[in-house]
């Protein structure tokens, strides 16, 4: 039996990752699909206990006081059990699994810890190497890069804290990081292929019907 179709949606924080996400899934529903949704990191869970201590700074209130090795690490054992527990069966029995983040968040994430282009190129094989050879992770099928603006996701983020009155984590309180975290997407995303999805117009956010009928269109080809 064919293995299933793994696809993922890809933005900085504040893009509407979880907007997009959810309206794929019900699309894809709706079209008679078999799809689970899934999403990093997984927070319910207690492999994420040191994905969450480094977000809330346990480990330094910086996202560089832990170098990207050790980061992705904490990232990559979280998606290991959630593969493993949770999606793997539906995977192996040919069904659509559709995640918000998965290995490619932290290609951008903690490679723009590393200046050095050599540096970072290394780095980027290691963890390629890492999850999807060494932990047997599966490859995506697609990955839908949301591009936005990323001084309109600074608005976003902070009209979000204020509303919800969650803090901050070491990545949203870096507004220089996100932005340097932004060009990390552009770039991986030409240097992987990633479908991209232009959610801003003019300075101001596009519908979100009208990015969701782009991205539709972006993973149909692999159905």
């Amino acid at each position: 039996m064919s293995k299933g179709k793994l696809i993922i949606i890809e933005a900085g924080d504040g893009s509407g990752k979880a907007t997009q996400t959810r309206a794929l899934y019900e699309h894809l529903l709706a079209d008679g699909h078999r799809v689970h949704r899934i999403e990093f990191p997984d927070y319910e869970a207690d492999s994420s206990m040191l994905v969450r201590m480094y977000l809330r700074g346990d480990f330094g209130g910086h996202a560089e006081d832990v170098n990207a090795f050790a980061a992705s690490t904490f990232f990559a054992v979280d998606r290991y059990a959630s593969f493993r527990m949770k999606w793997k069966k539906f995977y192996d029995a040919g069904d659509i699994i559709l995640a918000d983040r998965y290995t490619t968040s932290n290609m951008v994430h903690q490679a723009v810890k590393l200046t050095d282009a050599k540096e970072r190129d290394e780095f980027l094989d290691w963890l390629w190497d890492l999850e999807f050879t060494k932990m047997g992770l599966p490859v995506p099928d697609r990955v839908v890069f949301l591009n936005m603006d990323p001084a309109i996701a600074d608005r976003l983020i902070a009209a979000r804290a204020q509303e919800t009155g969650q803090a901050k984590d070491i990545h949203e309180k870096d507004a220089d990081y996100l932005h340097r975290c932004h060009r990390a997407y552009v770039a991986l995303a030409q240097k992987y292929g990633w479908s991209q999805v232009k959610c801003d117009q003019a300075g101001k956010l596009r519908s979100i019907e009208a990015i969701h009928a782009e991205v539709y269109q972006a993973i149909r080809e692999i159905l």
